[in-house]
């Protein structure tokens, strides 16, 4: 590229924030190598990192890892233990990043605010997007509480599309999220449907830890503390 676009941070809607390079290249290779060490742990389990298959019968695209608690698609609930096993246990420096992050898109979205001091997070989910993957639109509805999400990302480049909370029509926002962009969402747009309809190929930076794909870390508050 001759140049790059300057990109700043921003609410883009109501209760909705986004800060580009949240995370250094540094900081993004670490927690790939933390993720995949992870995952290696959960391998053989009840919760190791799959495609989770749907009430439909399909699967979806992204593969999962879940930390904290796990959402068990046959009930649509969260649980802690499956078959004897417990699910792995969410990273504190990981809880600890989503606790600043909410700090800090409070300060662009006032909506968020109320969370600042007081957002106490229990469950991760990451998300392998492999290429060609996608995330339909749908809304996170079975937290107990109205927490914000708070989701990181890593590697190539994709579309994040918010819209209202009554169904996936129009209108929606859209934002490009890049390796280390921070997205929060909470207040007025924490139950929107939102999703990602595409990846775009060969846009991960160098030294990301990603050769391919995309890596979105979701963090949020299951239960009240």
């Amino acid at each position: 590229m001759l140049f790059e676009v300057e990109r700043s941070a921003a609410k883009v809607a109501p209760g909705v924030a986004h800060v580009p390079g949240y995370w250094s290249t540094p900081e993004q290779h670490a927690w790939v190598a933390r993720f995949r060490d992870l995952a290696r742990r959960a391998n053989g389990t009840p919760f190791s990192m799959q495609r989770p298959q749907l009430a439909s019968g399909g699967r979806m695209s992204v593969h999962m890892l879940n930390l904290g608690h796990y959402f068990d698609y046959d009930g649509y609930r969260y649980v802690d233990r499956k078959f004897g096993h417990t699910v792995p246990a969410l990273p504190g420096a990981l809880r600890q990043a989503a606790i600043d992050a909410v700090c800090r898109a409070a300060a662009l979205a006032g909506e968020l605010a109320p969370w600042a001091e007081s957002y106490l997070p229990d469950m991760a989910l990451v998300n392998y997007y492999p290429p060609g993957a996608k995330m339909g639109m749908h809304q996170d509805r079975y937290e107990s509480t109205r927490a914000p999400i708070v989701s990181f990302s890593i590697g190539e480049e994709a579309l994040f599309r918010i819209g209202g909370t009554e169904n996936r029509n129009r209108p929606w926002d859209e934002v490009t999220l890049a390796s280390g962009d921070l997205i929060v969402f909470g207040g007025p747009k924490r139950f929107a449907f939102h999703g990602v309809p595409e990846v775009r190929p060969g846009t991960a930076p160098e030294g990301c830890g990603l050769a391919q794909g995309r890596i979105n870390v979701t963090v949020r508050q299951v239960f009240s503390g």
